[in-house]
């Protein structure tokens, strides 16, 4: 009987959660969820003067935005410094490791002599087989694994193939530094094993890492987890993603206004695809997620195709729903202070309003926009269209209608719509003559959900008022 499936996410606390990275936690993520398994989250926090505890709660602040749960504790890999020196030390103990006394000068002469004959730049094995009695006075010397120098390494891959590696292109790695600190690739092999992790799931940068730590692991007599190098993210031109593509944190798509779940259902389709299917629930995607749809091509990130898909969830929400995420928006966004309290307390109202708002809306920001003339003081500050439709005869329109409306007791949408038909068939002009000044007076723009939805849901009195406001 297998194992249950163990998956783990290990970014550095360097910086914020890249897009790259978050879609590299949701396919761990998928895949343990898809197979009964756990998710583990390992802070690969070794470097510690790029070590950062802002950077750390943007990680966590990151998944949990997105929805991404993990087991247990975040695992500390610093943590566990003196656990890798204790297996580095115990390769060298068993002859699979031995200590490099070469100076930062013969190294640096290694590169150069490499450089100069167009050899691959590898450490030589100068120290392999040398004897430490000739170590020289003043050198702290590092531990380097004794790699394998002849036939092949292979990674099996799940998604890559089988990927073949001639050991005599790989040198041997230092996994102990001379000031006794453990390197990535031992650490990674150390805690994976540790964990218990059975599927690797991590960019396909890492693929020569994965030669590398397979070796370690046969040395050490461990099971190699299960490899999973799943593909990079480029731009919608094919180039390597940049800021410019939408190489941003987690944190800048929360603040453009993206909902987490239309999130999660693009990244799971950056690399990965269920036939021709564009839109799924997260319980779809845990129930279709495998390895085999996940191609090896480079996914191309594009705005576009995420601002329709965005859209799309904010269409389908259920309005109490887009209510609280609106209220989970409202600290990322620019409003001030003021206005996001009028948007809580006018809640009912927004939801309300929310049937129309969200079917133009691509982004939380488009919605709150959309909807912040609900909550405007008067007299509203018009825009320049809004403001030319009411200079170009639209104040005179209102002037004749604002009396029926004064007479108009049932202000429901279906009896304001019959009333202002009446009134332009009564006029012999288009409902559009006078629904267009209408929103302008009633917004201070010419974008708004249906005129008749917008003056029940602003109320009698106020519809009345911000009328007024603009005929006299």
């Amino acid at each position: 009987m297998s194992p249950p499936v163990v998956t783990r996410f290990a970014p550095s606390p360097t910086g914020y959660l890249h897009i790259g990275g978050a879609r590299t936690a949701l396919f761990n993520w998928l895949y343990a969820k898809a197979n009964g398994g756990q998710m583990l989250l390992r802070i690969e926090d070794t470097d510690r003067d790029r070590y950062s505890d802002e950077a750390v709660e943007a990680i966590l602040d990151g998944l949990t935005w997105l929805g991404l749960d993990w087991s247990g504790d975040a695992f500390s890999q610093y943590a566990h410094g003196e656990r890798h020196r204790e297996i580095a030390l115990q390769l060298l103990a068993e002859g699979k490791a031995y200590k490099c006394y070469c100076s930062p000068g013969e190294l640096t002469a290694m590169r150069e002599a490499a450089r100069a004959e167009g050899r691959p730049i590898r450490y030589d094995g100068t120290w392999r087989d040398r004897d430490e009695a000739e170590a020289p006075d003043g050198i702290a010397p590092v531990i380097r694994f004794k790699a394998p120098q002849d036939g092949e390494t292979v990674v099996d891959d799940q998604v890559q193939g089988r990927v073949v590696y001639q050991n005599k292109e790989l040198d041997d790695l230092i996994i102990l530094r001379s000031d006794g600190s453990p390197t990535y690739n031992l650490s990674v092999v150390v805690d994976d094993h540790d964990m218990g992790v059975t599927h690797i799931v991590r960019g396909v940068d890492h693929l020569t890492n994965a030669a590398r730590q397979s070796q370690i692991y046969l040395a050490l007599g461990w099971q190699v987890p299960v490899m999973v190098h799943i593909p990079l993210i480029h731009g919608p031109d094919g180039a390597k993603l940049s800021k410019r593509h939408g190489a941003l944190g987690v944190d800048a798509y929360r603040a453009m206004g993206y909902l987490p779940d239309a999130m999660r259902n693009y990244l799971a389709r950056l690399g990965w695809s269920h036939g021709d299917d564009e839109v799924f629930s997260t319980e779809q995607m845990i129930e279709w997620f495998s390895l085999d749809a996940i191609g090896k091509a480079p996914a191309r990130f594009d705005f576009a195709k995420l601002e329709n898909l965005n859209g799309i969830y904010i269409r389908n929400t259920a309005d109490d729903e887009l209510a609280d995420a609106i209220d989970s928006f409202l600290p990322y966004s620019e409003m001030d202070a003021a206005t996001v309290a009028k948007f809580h307390a006018g809640r009912e109202q927004l939801i309300g309003a929310l049937a129309g708002l969200k079917a133009r809306a691509r982004t939380m920001i488009e919605l709150v926009n959309g909807a912040a003339f609900l909550f405007a003081e008067r007299p509203l500050k018009l825009d320049e269209k809004a403001a030319g439709i009411l200079n170009d005869g639209g104040r005179e329109v209102l002037g004749q209608l604002i009396g029926e409306l004064d007479n108009q007791a049932d202000w429901t949408t279906e009896a304001l719509e019959e009333k202002v038909k009446a009134f332009a068939e009564a006029q012999d002009i288009k409902l559009g003559k006078i629904a267009q000044p209408l929103r302008a007076a009633l917004t201070g723009t010419t974008v708004s959900p249906g005129i008749f939805d917008v003056l029940v849901v602003l109320g009698r009195d106020e519809s009345l008022g911000r009328i007024r406001d603009n005929i006299s």
